[in-house]
């Protein structure tokens, strides 16, 4: 462990500290402060370089219990103590009160409601897997906690700088569990998980494949948090080259406005992709 990481831990602890004895004493409004302080500090710990994965394991529960605590006497102190168990009680749901109004605003076009419900039969519900079921992986398992499960858990400690990244890469030979991994990604995160391929979203129909593509993102950001997957992405987003068509071209654009456009707010929306040949993709795309 470096020096850096010591500080940060030390710095983190008598947070912790002080925060215990302000909890103790009923000085609430402090007691959270420090408690997502210690959080803070803490995190900087995990980013900052290579941690020993016990060291990690140790941390982390150490961090929610923090941010749970603070959460807690927020909301004591918000509504007082008879809505303590209503806020404790509050479903952990996949989705908001955005969930709704789609049907609303799909009433006057028909088409937009066909290609919504199509999209809603790709989400999975429930996948049952955890990592608990992934085999091996242990760096990838860690290494998506910290990028993916983390910021879904708390996002109040995601914020400005250390925004939580908006598409992950996974690559490898074909059997190597990326499709597998995803899906524990999803049930860890309790997040909505939609999965397409595509199949999914390409259309014979001139303008079809790129409204396909917008709505995947419109109906990912109604349920935020959620987590888009597409297997194969590289049958969808190869290197723009002359010999291509211009349907194709399309899709890569209306991909590349969806991910990180300007006047898109993907907040709550992650893309998780899966090929077996990442160096085929369209480099635009590897930078989002």
């Amino acid at each position: 462990m470096s020096s850096g990481q010591s500080d940060y831990i030390q710095k983190g602890i008598k947070s912790a500290e002080q925060a215990t004895a302000e909890d103790k004493a009923h000085n609430y409004e402090a007691a959270a402060q420090h408690y997502m302080t210690a959080a803070d500090w803490l995190m900087q710990a995990m980013k900052y370089g290579a941690m020993n994965p016990q060291m990690k394991q140790t941390i982390r529960p150490k961090i929610e219990s923090y941010v749970k605590r603070a959460e807690e006497i927020k909301e004591i102190l918000k509504h007082g103590p008879s809505k303590k168990k209503a806020v404790a009680d509050a479903p952990n749901g996949r989705g908001n009160s955005k969930d709704n109004k789609g049907d609303d605003d799909d009433n006057g076009d028909p088409d937009r409601k066909r290609m919504m419900q199509k999209f809603e039969g790709a989400i999975v519900s429930d996948p049952k897997v955890t990592f608990n079921d992934v085999i091996g992986l242990e760096q990838a398992k860690e290494a998506l906690k910290e990028a993916v499960i983390l910021p879904v858990k708390f996002p109040q400690l995601f914020q400005g700088k250390r925004k939580p990244w908006a598409g992950i890469l996974l690559y490898g030979p074909p059997g190597t569990g990326k499709s597998y991994l995803a899906k524990a990604i999803a049930t860890e995160c309790k997040s909505t998980f939609i999965s397409v391929s595509s199949s999914d979203l390409l259309s014979k129909w001139l303008g079809e494949s790129e409204k396909g593509v917008k709505g995947l993102f419109e109906l990912a950001r109604e349920r935020q948090p959620c987590i888009v997957f597409i297997d194969e992405i590289d049958a969808l987003c190869g290197q723009r080259n002359d010999t291509e068509s211009e349907s194709s071209r399309r899709v890569k654009t209306e991909f590349l406005i969806q991910m990180q456009g300007v006047g898109t707010d993907n907040s709550g929306v992650l893309v998780l992709a899966a090929t077996n040949i990442p160096w085929t993709l369209d480099t635009a795309i590897r930078r989002r």
